[in-house]
């Protein structure tokens, strides 16, 4: 391993000789273990501690299928989707494993009694399966998480809706928060060459989701002049949507829950914020009824804020919580487009502001390859930032899932995996320097 580190850091080695280099027969790898699956019966959700249930493990290189890659994972990032593998909630991901392992030959690898966890990466191609063309040993790529087979044709206009889509490294084994990584070659993407390791590493899952959601046909359809509401702007969603509104003409209403996070967004050009705390919405009078006057008075804030217009679109992932307000608050005919429930996914609204103004609940998950190339390609434009906020080491990784559980963290959570520090892995300075700016924006908040 420490070979395959020092041909990434001489940042010149030739893609003959990452092929030659020798192969470990084990690498380290953050997992979680099946015979823990009931580690957390009866404890709150809340209370549930990631840093019990995920591992540090040696565990063995498993065989490349064709039209694999095996890439030396330098650096990765904590998503929600790693936190609720760790608290095996709604489901343990065992029963994704066993299932996808059932499919082939090749899927049987992934049906294990430890699943290697994290659906991001930043790192170097090291071997490629038969049957790819465009990667090679020495390439820099990062990784989006979708993991398609394409031998339906239900998934050949639009992948996302291949029977067998599944998310590398939480439906998937082998994932990114590992020394090395297994990921289908049409997961790769080139690494922008002005970003770090952890930072090229962080914007995969979020800013690719935000893009499909807001922006694309698929999604919001976002145009010029879109009052959007951004729920959790400061986060790892919404800190990509709210840079998405605003390169794209839109307006965004963002909402944050403190101070610091309402001076983040206003810091990325958003003029309209509300800031939770400060205001004290309180949507839900107990667990099971909610308050339609706090409903009311949050859309009468909104509408002071844009001078009296409601939300074309609403961006919602909380679920629970807000949902009911989500959808009392859109506009007539408006979309309120969902992607997650981190708040909870049994959602409750009063139907009759939906259907008697003709509003849209649309769902949306990650992307297809072409929108995650796109969304991609703004980073590697300098038109979208990376939001890392902190950066844990791959041992930390107990206490990064925690941080994002208790919802502790600003943007996005990055982990250095093989890089042995931060800030390594920039090729292009110049256009570095030029948005340095908003690289660190959210760095150390």
């Amino acid at each position: 391993m420490q070979q395959i580190l020092d041909a990434i850091l001489a940042g010149d080695t030739a893609p003959e000789d990452f092929a030659s280099i020798a192969l470990p027969e084990s690498y380290k790898a953050v997992t979680v273990h099946k015979d823990d699956v009931d580690m957390f019966e009866g404890v709150a959700s809340r209370d549930k501690d990631p840093r019990k249930s995920l591992h540090l493990d040696e565990v063995p290189i498993p065989e490349l299928a064709p039209g694999e890659a095996l890439v030396a994972v330098m650096a990765s990032a904590i998503n929600y989707n790693t936190v609720w593998t760790s608290i095996f909630e709604p489901v343990s991901t065992f029963g994704f494993l066993e299932r996808y392992g059932r499919l082939s030959e090749y899927s049987k690898r992934h049906d294990l009694p430890y699943h290697v966890v994290g659906s991001d990466l930043a790192g170097v191609v090291l071997r490629t399966g038969p049957g790819v063309n465009l990667w090679k040993p020495g390439h820099e790529v990062v990784a989006h998480c979708l993991s398609v087979e394409l031998e339906s044709p239900d998934g050949h206009d639009d992948t996302m809706m291949d029977p067998q889509q599944r998310i590398w490294g939480f439906e998937t084994n082998f994932g990114g928060l590992a020394h090395l990584a297994i990921v289908k070659a049409n997961q790769l993407m080139p690494k922008p060459d002005h970003l770090s390791w952890e930072e090229a590493a962080s914007p995969g899952l979020v800013n690719s989701t935000a893009y499909r959601q807001l922006v694309s046909k698929n999604g919001a359809n976002m145009k010029q002049g879109d009052v959007v509401l951004i729920w959790g702007a400061s986060g790892g969603l919404g800190s990509y949507a709210t840079q998405m509104a605003l390169n794209g003409g839109a307006i965004p209403v963002c909402v944050v829950s403190s101070p610091e996070k309402a001076d983040i967004v206003r810091s990325l050009g958003a003029e309209h914020v509300i800031d939770r705390s400060a205001e004290g919405y309180t949507f839900w009078k107990d667990e099971h009824n909610q308050d339609p006057k706090e409903w009311q008075r949050f859309g009468k804030k909104i509408r002071e804020l844009t001078g009296g217009e409601d939300p074309d679109i609403v961006f919602e992932h909380p679920g629970r919580e807000t949902f009911g307000a989500s959808v009392y608050v859109a506009r007539k005919g408006g979309t309120i487009i969902t992607c997650a429930s981190t708040s909870g996914y049994m959602h409750q609204y009063d139907n009759r502001y939906l259907w008697m103004n003709l509003k849209n609940i649309k769902s949306s998950h990650f992307a297809n390859y072409r929108e995650a190339w796109e969304a991609n390609r703004l980073i590697e434009k300098g038109l979208i930032h990376p939001t890392v906020s902190k950066v844990y080491s791959l041992e930390e990784t107990g206490q990064a899932a925690l941080d994002v559980h208790q919802n502790k963290h600003q943007g996005k959570v990055g982990v250095l995996c093989l890089s042995p520090e931060e800030g390594l892995g920039v090729r292009n300075e110049e256009k570095r320097a030029l948005h340095i700016e908003g690289i660190n924006r959210f760095r150390g908040v």
